[in-house]
């Protein structure tokens, strides 16, 4: 008896060994499988005060809806969205969100619109000067698809935050049109309002580029619902690489934006932190800023001046983005001889900067949109057949040329 006792006794603890092994093996897995994904921006945009003349038009927003469509980078299973109150005063409410594949804009596919949560609940009230992340939510994103965002507002602040340069249509419902597929009849308005960003998850090999610029990262001078800035096409590229196909672009660019001071919107500098720092799984930075500082100069004698604030301005955000850990590559700015900004001055500017961002290697690599875009050797002209009429911004063969033109091994 003794020994069946002793030996059923050994037999239980070897037993409970067992599962206590198994046990801290799933746990261990887990913790693994938890730590081999990440959050990787696939889309975003820079946030701003919304200037009178870009305000949404009538019925406006307050307890109306508005369906935005942005295009994606990079796909997932597993998202969130990201929200903007930063520029405003007042409270606004987002009574309700939503997202669906686009069919023809602005209309979706039901059957794959999903209602977005906010601490398990529908309505959130975005206070002043903060941004919001929805719940994460299952949903079946394809890399570089069109997505519908769709609002119904509660009341909203006066002053509203988003981005004027959406180069996409958004539309604009009285009343609660949420489940509304079709969205007939709606307000048109080519801006972007409240929103300000969408994460994937993904394993740890996916990451993200930020390019941050002025209008010609926004893209003035693109097609309208084309999607086709400089970004876009680079995002494709890498889409279309197996090596890269994990890498998601952001485009940071405002229209009329100033690194040092001035232009419109925060300053590079100023929304560094924001607009590059705090996106998801960046590991490249892309710097294309600087002509609305040259543009701006008055005086001859201060070109120097000017073009030595940038210089430093870049030197600051290369030291940032390094100690994150992000490659920073510097783009030299475009030619722009018999555009509004030009004189001798100026150019004299352009030429100093342009030089430092080549041979200073203060950049981890240079993309050298100058080289690319000018009509020819010793010339300060774009080509005739890539700008907008106005020798300053790439016209859509122009973003073409320039989306073609970045190097896909700096992101392998």
């Amino acid at each position: 008896m003794k020994k069946k006792h002793f030996k059923r006794i050994l037999f239980l603890q070897i037993f409970f060994l067992v599962l206590v092994c198994q046990f801290n093996q799933s746990s261990i897995m887990a913790q693994g499988k938890s730590k081999t994904t990440v959050w990787v921006g696939s889309w975003a945009c820079a946030q701003m005060l919304i200037e009178p003349n870009n305000m949404p038009p009538a019925p406006g927003l307050s307890r109306n809806t508005l369906r935005q469509i942005i295009r994606v980078s990079i796909g997932g299973k597993h998202i969130r969205l990201r929200f903007s109150n930063i520029f405003s005063d007042q409270q606004t409410v987002l009574k309700s969100v939503s997202v669906a594949n686009v069919i023809d804009a602005p209309g979706i596919d039901s059957k794959t619109q999903k209602e977005l949560r906010f601490n398990g609940k529908s309505e959130i009230t975005i206070n002043p000067e903060q941004e919001i992340y929805s719940d994460a939510f299952d949903f079946k994103l394809t890399p570089g698809q069109l997505l519908a965002i769709t609002i119904h507002y509660g009341n909203i602040s006066q002053k509203t935050s988003g981005h004027p340069g959406s180069r996409t249509t958004s539309y604009i419902l009285e009343g609660d049109q949420i489940q509304n597929a079709a969205f007939d009849g709606a307000i048109k308005t080519d801006h972007w309002y409240s929103i300000m960003g969408l994460d994937v998850v993904e394993d740890k090999s996916a990451a993200a580029i930020v390019c941050l610029g002025n209008s010609i990262t926004d893209g003035r001078g693109s097609g309208t619902n084309k999607q086709n800035r400089w970004t876009d096409i680079l995002s494709a590229r890498l889409s279309a690489d197996k090596k890269t196909e994990k890498i998601g672009v952001l485009n940071l660019g405002i229209g009329g934006n100033c690194v040092v001071k001035g232009g419109l919107g925060p300053t590079a500098l100023n929304r560094f932190d924001r607009d590059v720092l705090s996106q998801k799984g960046t590991k490249w930075l892309i710097i294309l800023e600087g002509i609305n500082d040259i543009g701006g100069i008055e005086n001859p004698e201060d070109a120097p001046v000017k073009a030595q604030e940038l210089i430093n301005a870049y030197k600051v955000m290369i030291d940032k983005a390094h100690a994150k850990a992000i490659k920073v590559y510097g783009c030299t700015i475009l030619p722009f001889a018999k555009s509004f900004y030009d004189a001798p001055h100026k150019q004299q500017a352009r030429d100093i900067v342009n030089t430092w961002i080549r041979n200073s290697n203060a950049f981890d690599a240079v993309i050298d949109f100058d080289k690319v875009m000018v009509s020819g050797e010793d010339s300060k002209t774009i080509l005739s057949s890539l700008h907008d009429g106005d020798f300053l911004h790439p016209n859509e063969a122009g973003y073409l040329k320039m989306g073609e033109a970045v190097d896909l091994n700096l992101f392998k």
